[in-house]
């Protein structure tokens, strides 16, 4: 076995926590920027406008084969109903391996409301999809013949499921998802941590006024749990918005903790690390368009690059509703 490939397993056993291949669409920090729906499917169709987002991440700036993500999602309300449906496609590539995908949601939202000014809101959502995973082992056997490895471009298409509901009460709100409910063969399919894929996710959050006109603040929690891993993290987040006459601006801070270690030699024994992220954020709509762009630091004493991870979000809302609910709920209106 080549030197090559040793180094490759290595790579991915040390980085195994930070960016694993073979998940579904990764989970960064780019539902902060206006785009819940990418990890809720009952997010679907909430606002009073159609969305459409386009986001696009790099990290490791310079780094050959560094993981990069794309995605674009489109969701609405059917007319004047309950009902909404939205779309996702993304594509993740992560050194050798990659994966694209497709989602096609439906969202029912049913209102509690006593009038359309007090809002009170419960809402459903599946997304169903297909992921193609791929592998490409065409440059591995640069150094000689070996049985463990095929030397050609593995490739494995696999449908999945994600289910969820969320509530809107007034300034406040709260998210609950499973995503990747079945189980899938991918390509590596000989242990539980990757046809295990399935996740779930739990957010709450609330807006409050100042004493400042236009100026509001939201903080914010979302709790993951990987089944197939069994690790568990923590996004800390806090925004402010700022309203303007045509525009509103927003600034944010996100901190994502693993509660689950990895250990590495550091020279004289063995010592552990937990997963750190810190990432400010900003963002600007104006009439209908918005932009957004977050810097996630990795905080970690060890990590494989000391570049940090850009990601930029543009959207474009249309066939807006009139407003009808007085609550700072950005992501309803």
């Amino acid at each position: 076995m080549n030197l090559r490939f040793y180094g490759l397993i290595l790579t991915f056993l040390f980085l195994s926590p930070f960016c694993r291949a073979q998940e579904g669409m990764p989970i960064y920090s780019d539902y902060l920027t206006d785009n819940y729906y990418l990890i809720f499917p009952s997010m679907a169709g909430v606002a009073s406008c159609t969305k459409l987002r386009l986001t696009a991440r790099q990290q490791w700036l310079g780094q050959d084969e560094a993981p990069a993500l794309l995605t674009a999602s489109l969701n609405g309300r059917i007319g004047e109903t309950a009902s909404a449906v939205g779309g996702i496609l993304y594509t993740d590539k992560n050194g050798y391996h990659s994966q694209n995908g497709g989602y096609l949601t439906y969202a029912h939202h049913l209102m509690f409301s006593r009038n359309e000014i007090d809002l009170s809101m419960l809402s459903f959502g599946l997304s169903a999809g297909f992921i193609q995973y791929k592998l490409d082992e065409s440059s591995f056997l640069a150094g000689g013949f070996d049985p463990l490895i095929s030397g050609i471009q593995q490739s494995s298409t696999n449908f999945n499921v994600d289910i969820g509901m969320s509530y809107h009460f007034i300034n406040s709100y709260a998210h609950f998802s499973v995503k990747n409910l079945l189980k899938n063969d991918g390509i590596n399919n000989d242990i539980e941590v990757t046809n295990n894929l399935r996740r779930y996710l739990f957010a709450v959050g609330n807006v409050f006024e100042t004493k400042h006109e236009g100026l509001t603040y939201e903080p914010s929690i979302l709790a993951q749990y990987a089944e197939g891993t069994k690790g568990t993290t923590l996004d800390f987040n806090f925004k402010l918005y700022k309203a303007l006459e045509e525009a509103k601006m927003y600034f944010g801070l996100s901190y994502r903790l693993g509660l689950n270690s990895t250990e590495y030699l550091d020279g004289s024994g063995t010592s552990k690390q937990n997963l750190m992220y810190l990432t400010p954020l900003m963002g600007v709509t104006y009439k209908q368009f918005t932009i957004a762009y977050n810097y996630s630091y990795q905080a970690n004493s060890v990590v494989f690059n000391n570049g940090g991870f850009h990601q930029f979000s543009i959207g474009y809302n249309f066939n807006c509703r009139k407003v009808k609910y007085e609550c700072d709920c950005p992501s309803v209106h």
